[in-house]
Order: structure tokens, then sequence, then C-alpha cells
């Protein structure tokens, strides 16, 4: 089975024809872990704003009840 794909693969002789797709790797690597930085802190912030936004829900409603125990 591995003789029937060996004429796919394709290794130069001459080395320096690995030099573009080296570059291009190490471009799309440094792509990739700023894009992986840029999610991991916008993640961060969402999850702050989202825990703000359950504290002051929560609080609302815990003030909502006591005014409503209040006027009984």
């Amino acid at each position: 089975m591995n003789v029937i794909l060996m004429p796919f693969l394709y290794f130069p002789e001459d080395k320096s024809e690995y030099i573009p797709a080296a570059i291009s790797f190490v471009f799309f690597m440094i792509l990739l872990a700023f894009t992986f930085m840029w999610i991991k802190r916008t993640s961060k912030k969402q999850e702050a704003e989202t825990r703000e936004l359950e504290e002051r829900i929560l609080r609302e409603r815990r003030e909502a009840k006591e005014q409503q125990q209040d006027n009984l």
C-alpha cells in the first residue's frame, strides 16, 4: 500500500526549495500565536463583563425581593 502513495511525495534535491515553505510556515505560526493571544484576551474581558452583569442582576433581584418582603 505504501508503494502506491510514493509517486505523490516530492523531496527536492535542491534543499533551497524548502526556504519559501519554511518562511510561510513561520509567518503563519506567528500569526496564529497573535490570534490566539487576542482571542484569549477578548475572552477574559467578556468573562469579566458577564460576571459583572450577573452580579448586578442578582443584586437587583435581592433588592426587589427585600422590597417585597418590606411591603408585606
